[in-house]
């Protein structure tokens, strides 16, 4: 079965905070891409609001996702867990 975890983060209105979140999200995505149980870790970034990202993470089982970068959101994340259908 495959696990998918969908993260909506919105950053303070700060270009400092948007760029530290950039940073810290391209970062993360290079790291977990090499796990042996990550099927696919995606960022993006919306192109109608800077502040906006999106994190879609794919694992071969349930994972944990570790919310590093609250201290530079506006708001809570929005955080949906799902389970592939065969």
């Amino acid at each position: 079965m495959v696990y998918t975890i969908i993260a909506h983060l919105y950053t303070l209105d700060d270009p400092k905070a948007i760029s530290q979140i950039k940073a810290k999200l391209t970062e993360a995505a290079q790291i977990y891409r090499k796990d042996k149980e990550t099927i696919q870790w995606e960022v993006m970034q919306s192109v109608s609001d800077p502040r906006a990202f999106t994190v879609v993470e794919r694992y071969e089982s349930e994972s944990t996702f570790n919310p590093y970068v609250e201290p530079l959101l506006s708001q809570p994340i929005d955080l949906r867990r799902f389970e592939e259908l065969e």
